[in-house]
């Protein structure tokens, strides 16, 4: 019964807003495509593989991966990111050394090995694409903001 009178009350809310979703034209990644038609399919968007390392957009972001993962092995028996970046790999692979937050426990103690809670990098980690945005974004740099607000400051620090 209590779910019952749930639908009623919903009912004219959804109503509403698929309403307003005819109306506007909301977009969509099917684009205009109506429910019971193929839309035009779009092209995976292509990985940078250039090596070359991305600007971090705020503290603490954590670094993309500037190369392709393609056929990378990550799981609880190997982790193929580790032949270059752990701690012994470095020297001769000349790759960044992960970060040394990845060898310590919840506690702050840190381990000889990489922390199990570090260990699957692409739970943090994404490979950069060039793909569009799917949506408009504003988004500004730490760095400018700061620069706007010392400028408004009078250059104080």
């Amino acid at each position: 019964m209590k779910h019952l009178r749930l639908a009623i009350l919903a009912a004219p809310l959804l109503l509403l807003a698929s309403a307003a979703f005819a109306q506007d034209q909301v977009a969509t990644l099917r684009n205009i495509a109506p429910l019971d038609k193929q839309g035009e399919v779009t092209q995976i968007p292509g990985i940078v593989n250039t090596d070359i390392r991305q600007v971090r957009n705020y503290p603490d972001q954590p670094p993309l991966i500037p190369h392709k993962t393609d056929n990378y092995q990550v799981d609880l028996n190997s982790n193929k990111c580790l032949t270059c970046h752990s701690r012994t790999a470095v020297e001769v692979s000349q790759a960044p050394m992960i970060s040394v937050t990845h060898f310590m426990n919840r506690e702050g103690q840190t381990l000889g090995a990489v922390s199990p809670r570090r260990y699957f990098c692409t739970q943090c980690h994404v490979v950069q694409t060039n793909a569009r945005p799917l949506v408009e974004n504003e988004f500004v740099d730490v760095d400018k903001v700061l620069d706007y607000v010392h400028s408004k400051q009078g250059g104080a620090d």
